[in-house]
Formats: C-alpha cells, sequence, structure tokens
C-alpha cells in the first residue's frame, strides 16, 4: 500500500501498527494530548456541596458541612463513640444523624473506619435523593483528597451509578476529574462505561473527551494498563470527534493514540472516519479508508458506506450519495452488502432538501440496472427507499416516485408497490389505494389475496364502500382463486353499517360466480336488515329473488319477516306465509327447509292471533301437537284480549259460519271460555 500523505497524520500507518510500540511515537502521540490543569474546586468549597445548581435543584443557599472547627483534635475515647453512634445510625437507618456524626469527625480532622467509610457512602448513594447523593459525592471527594486508601472502588462505582441514574452529570465528571488530580486511579472499567452513559444523556461530549484522554495519558505515563480504555470508549471518543466536533485534527488524534495503546479500530471506527471524511470532501482519504478495509479484513462494509451516505447527504453531495451507492452495487458482494432503513431515510431527507422526486427515481432506476436479477425485492434500493419513504409518512412522496419511474419507462417489482398499500390502508386512504391497485394491474400485475383483503378490509373500516366493490371486481378480474374473505369482510361491514340495500346489490352481482359459496344464510342477512329497518317492500323483494334463484327459505328467512310484517301491523302477509311454510315442513328435514320449532311456532301464533286468522291459528296448534312442540297459552290469550275482546260469536256467526267454528276452537283450546 502505498503510503498516507502527511495531511492525514499518519493515520494509514497508525491504523496498521496496533501490534508494535515505538517510544517515538508514543512521544509523538502524548505530545497532541491537550494536558489540562484539573482545577476540581476540591477542599473546602467543592465537598461543601458544590454548588446546587450541579444537581440541577432549586437554588437555596448552601449549609456549610465541613467548618474548620477551632476547638481542639477528638480524643480516643470521642472518636470511637462518634463511630458508634455513626455504626448504630446506619443499622436502624437515621441517615441525618449518621451524617451528623461523620461531619463531626472530619470537622476535627478525624474519619471513621474503612469498613464505616464505605458503609456510610454506600447508604448514602443508594438512598435516591439529591441531598443524600450530594453527601456522598462530598464524601468521596473528601475521601480522596485526604485518605484515598480508605475507599473501595465498589464504592466509587456506586456512587458514580447514583449519578447516572439521577442524571447529574457535571458531579460524576467533577469527581474523576478529583480522582486523577489525586492519583487515585481506578481501573477504567469500573467508571468508563458510566461516564459514557451520563456523556450521551446530557450531551457532554467535551468533557468526555477531556478525560480519555487524561485516562490515556495516565496509562501511557505511568504504565497503568487498567487505566487503558476499551474500544467502546475509543469508539466514543472518535464519535464524537466526527459528529459532534467535525474536526479531522481531533479524530486523527484519537486514532494516533488507539495505536499507542494497542487498541486495534473496527467497523464503526471506520465508518465514523468516512463520515467526517465524506462531510469534508475529502476524496483520496475516503480512498485510503477503504483499502484500510480490505487490509484488516472485515467482510462487511456496510457500515462504512452508510457512514459515507450520511456525510454526503448532511454536506448536500448529492452526486457523490448517488455514486457511493451504484457504486456499492457494482463492488460489494450482494449477498452481504445491504442499507437500513435508516440510511435510506437519510438519503429521502437529503435528496427532498437539496435535490427532487426525479432525482431519487433516477437513483432507483440506475440501481435496477446493476441489481443482479436473484436481488430480492426486499433488499433492493428501489423498495429500501419506497418503504423508507413511507416510514417517514411520506406516502404520497413515494407514489409520486413509482409515478416518476413508470413515465420513465422503467418497470417496478410489486413488492416495491406493496409499502405504498400498505401505508394507504393504515391511514385508511382507500380510494388512493384503489387508484394504485389499477395502476398495478394496468402494468400487468397481480396483488395476492392476502393483499386484496388487507385493502377491502381497510375501505370497509372507514366505510368506504365503493372502492371496496371497486377493489373485489379487481380481485375477482385478477382470476384470484380464493374469494371468501373478502368477500365476508364486505357482507359483515355493511351488515354493521345498516346497509342492506348495497348488500342486496353487492350479492347479486357475485350470486353467480363459482368461486363465492352463497348460501341461504347470506340472503337471510339482507332480509333481517331490511325488516329491522322497517322496509317490508325490500325485504319482500329480496325474499322473491331468493326464491327465484332457488335458494330454499328456511325457519330464520320466515322469522325475519314475520317480526317484520308483525312490526308493521301486516298480518295478512304473515297468513300467506304461513301457507307457503305448511307445504315446506313435511320434507323440511329431508330437503333442509324450514325446521318447524318453538320460536317459528311461537311468531305465527301470535302474529296469526293479533290478525285475526284464527282458522290459520288452529292449523298452526294442531301442526305443533303433531311434532309434539310444547306452547305456552298464556301469550296469546293476551294478544286476544288486547285486539279482540269485544269480537262476539254470535255476531260472526251472521257472517261467516267457518270463522265462528275456528273462534270458538281457539278460545277452548286458549281456556278463554272459561
Amino acid at each position: 500500500m502505498r503510503r498516507a500523505t502527511s495531511s492525514f497524520l499518519g493515520v494509514k500507518s497508525v491504523l496498521f501498527n496496533c501490534s508494535g510500540r515505538s517510544t517515538m511515537l508514543s512521544r509523538i502521540a502524548l505530545s497532541s494530548f491537550r494536558r489540562r490543569r484539573y482545577n476540581s474546586e476540591a477542599g473546602t468549597e467543592v465537598y461543601s456541596f458544590l454548588k446546587s445548581s450541579i444537581f440541577s435543584v432549586k437554588r437555596t443557599p448552601p449549609a456549610p458541612v465541613y467548618q474548620k472547627s477551632a476547638t481542639q483534635l477528638l480524643n480516643h475515647d470521642q472518636a470511637t463513640h462518634l463511630e458508634s453512634t455513626l455504626e448504630k445510625s446506619l443499622l436502624v437507618n437515621e441517615t441525618d444523624e449518621a451524617w451528623k456524626s461523620f461531619k463531626t469527625l472530619t470537622s476535627n480532622s478525624a474519619l471513621p473506619s474503612k469498613p464505616l467509610t464505605n458503609s456510610l457512602i454506600t447508604h448514602l448513594a443508594s438512598a435516591a435523593d439529591t441531598l443524600n447523593l450530594k453527601r456522598a459525592f462530598a464524601s468521596v471527594i473528601y475521601c480522596v483528597e485526604k485518605s484515598p486508601a480508605l475507599l473501595d472502588f465498589d464504592t466509587v462505582r456506586m456512587v458514580l451509578k447514583s449519578m447516572v441514574r439521577a442524571n447529574t452529570a457535571a458531579p460524576a465528571f467533577a469527581l474523576i476529574k478529583c480522582m486523577f488530580k489525586n492519583r487515585y486511579f481506578m481501573p477504567f472499567g469500573l467508571w468508563g462505561d458510566l461516564l459514557i452513559e451520563v456523556s450521551r444523556k446530557n450531551v457532554s461530549f467535551c468533557s468526555f473527551l477531556e478525560l480519555f484522554e487524561e485516562t490515556c495519558r495516565v496509562a501511557v505515563d505511568e504504565k497503568l494498563v487498567f487505566m487503558k480504555p476499551d474500544l467502546d470508549a475509543c469508539n466514543v471518543a472518535l464519535e464524537g470527534c466526527c459528529r459532534e466536533l467535525e474536526s479531522i485534527r481531533d479524530a486523527e488524534r484519537v486514532i494516533e493514540t488507539m495505536s499507542v495503546l494497542n487498541i486495534k479500530p473496527d467497523e464503526f471506527s471506520f465508518g465514523f472516519l468516512g463520515y467526517l471524511y465524506a462531510l469534508k470532501g475529502h476524496t483520496m482519504k475516503i480512498n485510503e479508508l477503504k483499502g484500510l478495509i480490505e487490509g484488516f479484513g472485515f467482510s462487511n462494509s456496510s457500515l462504512f458506506y452508510s457512514s459515507l451516505i450520511g456525510g454526503y447527504v448532511k454536506s448536500g453531495y448529492l452526486k457523490s450519495v448517488s455514486a457511493t451507492i451504484l457504486s456499492c452495487l457494482k463492488e460489494e458482494n450482494q449477498e452481504v452488502m445491504h442499507f437500513s432503513r435508516e440510511t435510506f431515510c437519510e438519503v429521502i431527507n437529503g435528496f427532498l432538501k437539496h435535490g427532487s422526486v426525479k432525482d431519487l427515481a433516477d437513483l432507483i432506476i440506475e440501481a435496477q440496472k446493476l441489481e443482479p436479477p436473484s436481488t430480492v425485492v426486499e433488499r433492493s434500493i428501489g423498495f429500501g427507499i419506497i418503504d423508507s419513504c413511507v416510514s417517514l409518512g411520506l406516502s404520497d412522496k413515494a407514489h409520486s416516485i413509482v409515478d416518476e419511474m413508470v413515465a420513465q419507462g422503467s418497470t417496478m417489482g410489486l413488492g416495491v408497490y406493496l409499502p405504498i398499500l400498505k401505508a394507504y390502508c393504515k391511514e385508511h386512504r382507500t380510494a388512493e389505494a384503489t387508484q394504485l391497485v389499477m395502476e398495478i394491474s394496468n402494468s400487468g400485475m397481480h396483488l395476492s389475496a392476502e393483499s386484496f383483503d388487507s385493502l377491502i378490509d381497510a375501505a370497509m373500516t372507514s366505510q368506504d364502500f365503493q372502492s371496496a366493490f371497486t377493489l373485489f371486481r379487481d380481485m375477482r378480474e385478477a382470476r384470484v382463486p380464493e374469494l371468501k374473505g373478502s368477500y365476508l369482510t364486505i357482507m359483515t361491514g355493511l351488515m354493521a353499517s345498516h346497509r342492506p340495500e348495497l348488500m342486496a346489490a353487492f350479492l347479486d352481482e357475485i350470486v353467480e360466480d363459482p368461486r363465492i359459496e352463497v348460501k341461504t344464510h347470506d340472503w337471510n342477512s339482507i332480509i333481517h336488515a331490511f325488516c329491522k329497518a322497517g322496509r317490508l317492500e325490500d325485504a319482500r323483494r329480496t325474499f322473491r329473488r331468493m326464491v327465484f334463484l332457488q335458494y330454499e327459505p328456511n325457519d330464520q328467512t320466515y322469522l325475519s319477516l314475520i317480526n317484520g310484517y308483525v312490526t308493521a301491523e301486516k298480518y295478512f302477509s304473515v297468513l300467506m306465509h304461513w301457507n307457503e311454510v305448511k307445504r315446506r315442513i313435511s320434507t323440511a328435514e329431508k330437503e333442509g327447509g324450514v325446521k318447524f320449532d318453538h320460536a317459528l311456532v311461537d311468531a305465527f301464533l301470535y302474529a296469526l292471533v293479533k290478525g285475526g286468522y284464527f282458522d290459520a291459528v288452529m292449523q298452526v296448534v294442531e301442526k305443533s301437537q303433531e311434532m309434539k312442540i310444547f306452547v305456552d297459552k298464556w301469550r296469546y290469550k293476551q294478544a286476544f284480549m288486547e285486539t279482540h275482546k269485544k269480537l262476539k260469536v254470535s255476531k260472526m256467526r251472521k257472517r261467516n259460519f267457518r270463522k265462528m267454528e275456528a273462534l270458538i276452537a281457539f278460545k277452548n283450546w286458549a281456556g278463554l271460555n272459561a
């Protein structure tokens, strides 16, 4: 490999030099550290609660914690008594009393024993309130300055954990600075991850970078391997330099430091550098990074190229974005190379901000030329852009991209349309979905039954019935073999929406389609809905259509009709249906027709009594007795008394002898003559 230029600060050679050590290299790298003096404001001001603003609490005059006393030092008995009081207070969770004893000891230049000191600090840090966290912080600072040997590493880590939970970054940084200042070297593995976490929460990268550089210096100067940061910490520092500071100088200094510490960079390291170089337009350095990636043997370059794209997008270099994507398709293994949705979202936002829909369409068209025929739709550039467009809530933009491609004569796979259709369904924009389905059909492609089902369900949910009908027609024309799911969705939706006239029209349209098994209960649903709405003429018309098409009415058919007629007081129509039912009962069991059960008997008897058709009433009674169906006479007595209380047998004898006999028979049966 050719040597990197001097402007590259030797990054190329540095990255490959992870296995060797060089005194000269160490001096060069370490001389680039920004050595700072850590004025951590220790002493009385720091461990007197610092400033209240550090912990983000209401500004109240801070009470002094450690005030220098003019009194004499404590004697042995006094110190022992205070320690005993401190220990007992901790045992019974009397935090304020324990703190009071600790303050008295420290004010007189004394400290409790090591176990007791750590127990107090641990107790304060676990109290989960700001006051005691401040006390724990002040205690650790005091011990670090006065007697660091008293502190256990686990105790300090617990205090830092509490600070992270409380999201107080400033005290956490102040504590680590104080530890460095007083040469209290705690392994990086015990505090580094916590510092990274609180830095991310508070966007305190500069403070983290300062401590990162200091721990690197200590690890080298003091030859303390346990102070060496890990790769994750190095990448955090590198990410901040590249994405927050956008400083090539600082980023390359971090890389040099990693080489000094013999920390091998990974894909993320190269990704951060790639982003920065793309942002700054340093093409030569990007090419050198590509060579280094090959040298390190990374099998997947997706992260690196995604980072390049992110940098180009931010800088507005849209031609470089397209060139990078197309270059990947030419050079990389398609089975390995794949951009994430996040990357595609960056591309979309960049093009819509600095370019146009046409530019995105052009990119997809060029990508299609390079993608092998075996490429899975979901891994294609076109699908990635369309799907990400939809995920951003830009389904109309996605549709516009597809339209632009079609206008340029480019063909799109069916899978590319599906994210837009799903978005329209979710947004209940069924009119747009229906239009898109027509476009798909016109292009010679066909949706699956599942896709149609989803679209029709969305249309019915939003009560866009016309779109649902149109989609179902398209479904039939596309020769989809399974229509039952969508058919039931439409019928159920129309029933719930109380639209029997649409149910009737829909059923009439598809009744002869052999793929749909229309049964009597479908007609019953329509008849029931019409009767419930009081539209008896429509119910009658549906009934006649049903019989004409040779669908056998059953007990449910007649129950709906009888209830509708009773509500409208049209009892003669009930009589007509009884004459039909009489003929069907005898063959019902054989042909699956009318089931003459208690419900149907009750409906007929009540309606015919109310109508005064006692001859028919007795026919129903006779049939029920023949079939051993129990009849409760009380209801029909009530019906008779409500409607025919003044009806006289003598008057009826003069008019119609047969009716008179039927009336007498009914009254005898119902027990009204008694």
